[in-house]
């Protein structure tokens, strides 16, 4: 079996599906061939990957591609027909490549869709990129605003803590929280499901009280969609802390839809001047509903808001690291106890959730498009 590594050509990805280290254990199943310069941006320069078993070519001639990013379709164009691609998917928002896709009976593994189940962990991309993203978006904030993160005393003065809140107490929640605690920041955190209660507090931070509501998370420990009246209830809570605080990060995201907004207008012209929100919902189009994907703004009132879509990107090194781990770790299970290529076993409770198609046939049955 042939496994292909190819360039990212996406905006701001910097990311690469395979490292060194993991090639080591992929070309024990199959010859590994990457892309001319595709760990550059990673720090992984070309004259790396030969040492640790693979050659620099054609990665798209390959029975098994392995990507950080959707391909486009170009990247479909050039896939042989038959070809198993793993790769992040949002299928539902590229329905162009779906189809064309289908029509080369390619079978396509989303990233996203590794279910959360205990021997899944170790595949799991989302988690392993919302643990950098939130701790990279503390250094955003910390960037952005005027303010020292921890107790400053000196000759001159004292100056307070900075006043954090994270919206969103999940795998990036939490990293924020233990981040900017890290730096000396007093931190508070809101969520909507109760049995993140504890983890807030393990990481040194004030869980925010409110009737809350059992039905907010799903089977799959992620967030749900929540009644109108709680809602109702959130804003005003939300709105009460974001005007005492610094910084206030975001991660609310419910799959498959876009982010709730959770900061209004007038919520951010009641924040203090200097105040920082960085928006880590910002690729579904954001928690707050000043944010700008991609962009630095700053509101009428001094209040600035960043909105990142490549936090992980932005540290693609390490980044790069785990991704390939935890995609070596997928592609070993897809491979399971075959000598020869994957066995898709379409049975298999890790590959039935993750592939989007398999053959160019849609978890419906149908070929798509």
């Amino acid at each position: 079996m042939r496994i292909g590594v190819p360039r990212e050509t996406a905006p701001r990805e910097r990311r690469v599906a395979a490292t060194p280290e993991t090639v080591k254990k992929l070309a024990s199943i199959g010859s590994v061939v990457v892309e001319e310069g595709a760990g550059i941006a990673a720090d992984i320069p070309d004259a790396a990957w030969a040492p640790a078993g693979a050659s620099i070519g054609d990665p798209w001639s390959a029975e098994l591609v392995l990507k950080v990013a959707p391909p486009s379709l170009a990247e479909v164009a050039k896939l042989s027909d038959g070809a198993v691609l793993v790769s992040h998917a949002d299928p539902t928002d590229r329905p162009d490549v779906v189809a064309a896709l289908a029509a080369k009976r390619i079978s396509w593994a989303a990233l996203e869709r590794v279910p959360r189940i205990s021997r899944a962990q170790k595949m799991d991309v989302l988690s392993s990129m919302a643990t950098l993203a939130g701790y990279r978006s503390v250094l955003e904030a910390a960037n952005t605003g005027g303010r020292f993160f921890p107790m400053m005393m000196s000759a001159a003065g004292t100056l307070t803590p900075v006043q954090v809140l994270v919206i969103g107490a999940g795998v990036a929640g939490l990293s924020a929280l233990a981040t900017a605690k890290r730096l000396g920041a007093v931190c508070r955190a809101f969520d909507t499901r109760p049995a993140v209660k504890d983890q807030v507090k393990s990481v040194g931070a004030r869980f925010l009280e409110l009737e809350l509501d059992a039905s907010a998370e799903d089977a799959g420990g992620y967030a749900k969609a929540v009644s109108a009246e709680f809602l109702a209830k959130e804003h005003a809570l939300l709105a009460k802390h974001c005007a005492e605080v610094d910084v206030v990060i975001t991660t609310a995201l419910v799959a498959g839809r876009e982010a709730p907004k959770l900061i209004d207008d007038a919520m951010v012209a009641a924040m203090k001047p200097g105040s920082v929100i960085v928006d880590l919902a910002a690729p579904r189009g954001g928690n707050c509903t000043a944010t700008r994907p991609d962009e630095v703004v700053q509101t009428a009132n001094g209040v600035w808001i960043v909105g990142p879509t490549d936090l992980p990107s932005r540290m693609a090194a390490d980044a790069s690291r785990l991704f390939a781990r935890n995609v070596r770790e997928l592609v070993l299970h897809f491979r399971g106890k075959a000598t020869d290529g994957l066995n898709l076993d379409p049975e298999d409770e890790i590959i039935k959730a993750t592939f989007v198609m398999l053959g160019g046939q849609t978890e419906r049955g149908g070929a798509s498009g």
